[in-house]
């Protein structure tokens, strides 16, 4: 990370207040989030969505944080008292709060948008003395020092920053293109564009696409906006004295014509957890021998809720590319390319490949302390001889001896009673019961 001098930085990222979006209804993530708000999807098997761009303020040195939540949000407060409440976390007036939507005299509406969130919410982030206000998203993963990019925001005197990653041909109609010229200036922004048109006057030329790290050969590649805007204080607040919902389709494309504008381009891994599609493929992204995401980075750590659960037992098992995470006991299995979640427990005989197991939020004996559970019903966890491919297994779900579970020979996208099927991935949803000898 080549951020600002470390004096400088530290007077600037004081003055900098950080909002991270607490996600919408998250319908393109359907079932992971039917219990949950999108930040508070589990990933990597110990961490939650919302822990990234937590992590990326605090190593930042950035201390005053904001998070805007609206839909499913309980499992997503707890995570955030139970994960970022340790000492040293908030030292000189910082802090890290949660503004859940309200109805008040001056409203009654629940947020239509990322601008109105942030709008609703104006008059608390005006209580806090800062220079600029840093927007960002809770279900994104990637690693920036937020100090690489207020300083060439304060040096090029713009009044608005956006983050901008070079993004293919494939997924830049899901996302907001842009132009810029040599001084990085932004001329130009087009939200989710479809047209082909379109899309050919949006992309980067091979020399752009080149000096941005990315093969001029791959592409066409185009610059991306990543859902992260640095704001002056004043200009925000003008630009949302009006009743424009959303900053992709409304506010950005307003301030290019009439503000200082600019972008800051991020060569780094970065992926927008929307689908998912997206989702499987970065979780087993990270089982990679060199995985594009390093979670393994010291000087930048990835925080989360401190857990006390023991070590993980592997009580004989073939194990190839695969992650466990925190009291995970495992007997007589083969796993492959498998991204193990907390309290994971895993039969004998049974073979995962390919696969996202998150584990549980309680261990099967504790079951009487949460809910009843009817005669018969097997264990959490998954039980012996079964076979598991291409396949998300949500929290504490029950899956019987003798299960399989794989896409093959299956829509794309299908429903069934303990089962669905996205992106030609199983996902079977949290608190899910599959009983014994079942194919899906």
């Amino acid at each position: 990370m080549n951020a600002m001098s470390s004096p400088e930085a530290h007077r600037a990222m004081s003055k900098t207040l950080a909002v991270i979006m607490g996600g919408g209804a998250g319908t393109r993530l359907f079932p992971l989030t039917k219990d949950r708000a999108k930040p508070a999807v589990p990933l990597a098997g110990k961490y939650r969505l919302v822990d990234i761009p937590i992590s990326n303020c605090l190593n930042s040195n950035l201390r005053q944080i904001y998070i805007l939540t609206q839909f499913n949000s309980t499992s997503l407060h707890r995570h955030i008292h139970a994960s970022f409440n340790f000492p040293g976390i908030n030292p000189e007036g910082g802090f890290i709060e949660i503004l859940a939507a309200q109805q008040t005299p001056e409203g009654s509406t629940w947020y239509q948008g990322t601008a109105d969130a942030v709008r609703q919410n104006l008059r608390y982030f005006l209580e806090i003395p800062c220079d600029h206000y840093l927007i960002l998203s809770g279900d994104q993963l990637y690693r920036m020092d937020f100090r690489d990019l207020l300083g060439p925001h304060l040096a090029s005197g713009a009044e608005l920053t956006l983050g901008v990653v070079p993004a293919p041909h494939s997924a830049a109609p899901s996302l907001g293109l842009l132009h810029s010229d040599d001084a990085g200036r932004v001329t130009r922004f087009e939200e989710k564009p479809k047209d082909p048109a379109v899309l050919a006057e949006m992309a980067m030329t091979p020399e752009d696409a080149a000096a941005a790290g990315r093969n001029p050969a791959g592409g066409p590649w185009y610059q991306a906006s990543m859902g992260i805007y640095l704001f002056n204080r004043d200009v925000l607040e003008q630009a949302l004295d009006n009743e424009h919902m959303d900053f992709g389709k409304h506010i950005i494309p307003r301030m290019i014509t009439e503000r200082r504008v600019h972008s800051h381009v991020f060569a780094d891994y970065w992926e927008d957890i929307g689908t998912i599609r997206a989702f499987f493929d970065a979780n087993l992204e990270l089982t990679d021998l060199v995985p594009p995401f390093n979670f393994f980075d010291s000087g930048a750590p990835i925080y989360t809720r401190p857990r006390q659960l023991p070590a993980s037992k592997i009580n004989t098992a073939s194990v190839r590319h695969t992650i466990f995470s925190d009291g995970c006991i495992v007997t007589d299995a083969f796993l492959e390319r498998c991204v193990i979640g907390v309290r994971s427990i895993i039969g004998a005989g049974t073979v995962i490949r390919e696969s996202v197991v998150m584990g549980a939020d309680y261990y099967d004996q504790d079951h009487h302390r949460y809910a009843p559970v009817p005669p018969g019903t097997p264990p959490i966890g998954i039980g012996r001889n079964c076979n598991i491919r291409h396949a998300i297994i949500d929290k504490n779900a029950r899956i019987g001896d003798g299960v399989v579970i794989s896409p093959d020979g299956k829509p794309t996208d299908c429903d069934g009673p303990n089962f669905h099927i996205r992106d030609g991935i199983v996902v079977v949803p949290k608190n899910a019961v599959v009983p014994s000898g079942s194919w899906i």
